[in-house]
């Protein structure tokens, strides 16, 4: 065989492996999408895997390809709304930051605006808020929401335990039990908007959601650490 031959031959491989590889993430997408739709319109605990192959074009067998179960299929529903997010969060949780509590504002104001506009991001949301039953066959995915609420208060610990390092937040502020709090309020605020979108305006008051949870922090008497109160703050 001729090195011209060869060199041929691997350009053919390579471009096989390259369409293989191509048309495997159109039918993730493609079974993410299905998903989104079933989940949104039945509920998690009703749609069934055969549904969503079926909305989606492909075998069950595709669908076990990319995800063990439903459980894992939702949480990559879920993980998809994240990666928008994850440089806010990470300026906000870094020591470098000057302005930590800032990021943070400005992370939870997109947050809620994102929300109120996207179709896309409302969804997902109401899926997780309010179609999401964690029966028997979910019991993976209410350890692994607990996981991610765990982790997300701990996240938001450090984010809070930086503003304080730069003076934006009481030094007697019990970061452990503000970070649970400011985490109850926002899901709060979005699971009840999600459920009586005509209550409030979450885009239009945005800024003045996430303010009123910032200023709760700052003046809440009975999120101060009492072991360490600086007189005046």
């Amino acid at each position: 065989m001729t090195v011209e031959a060869r060199i041929l031959l691997i350009e053919v491989f390579i471009a096989m492996v390259r369409r293989t590889k191509e048309e495997a993430l159109e039918t993730r997408s493609k079974i993410l999408a299905a998903a989104e739709q079933a989940f949104y319109e039945r509920g998690v605990a009703r749609t069934t895997l055969a549904d969503i192959a079926t909305l989606a074009g492909v075998t069950r067998g595709a669908i076990y390809w990319h995800f063990s179960n439903k459980a894992e299929l939702v949480q990559a529903m879920l993980d998809s709304l994240n990666e928008p997010l994850d440089e806010m969060a990470r300026a906000s949780e870094s020591e470098n930051e000057v302005d930590p509590l800032g990021c943070m504002r400005q992370l939870l104001i997109h947050l809620f605006r994102q929300v109120a506009i996207d179709p896309k991001t409302r969804r997902i949301n109401e899926i997780l808020f309010h179609k999401c039953e964690f029966t028997d066959e979910m019991c993976d995915l209410r350890a692994q929401r607990q996981m991610a609420m765990l982790d997300c208060n701990s996240r938001i610990e450090l984010a809070l335990s930086n503003a304080i390092h730069r003076q934006q937040l009481p030094e007697n502020l019990d970061v452990r039990r503000a970070a649970i709090c400011l985490h109850a309020y926002i899901d709060g605020i979005l699971g009840q908007w999600l459920l009586v979108p005509d209550s409030f305006d979450l885009y239009t008051h945005a800024q003045s959601w996430v303010d009123t949870g910032l200023d709760m922090l700052r003046t809440s008497p009975a999120l101060r650490n009492s072991g360490n109160i600086r007189e005046g703050v």
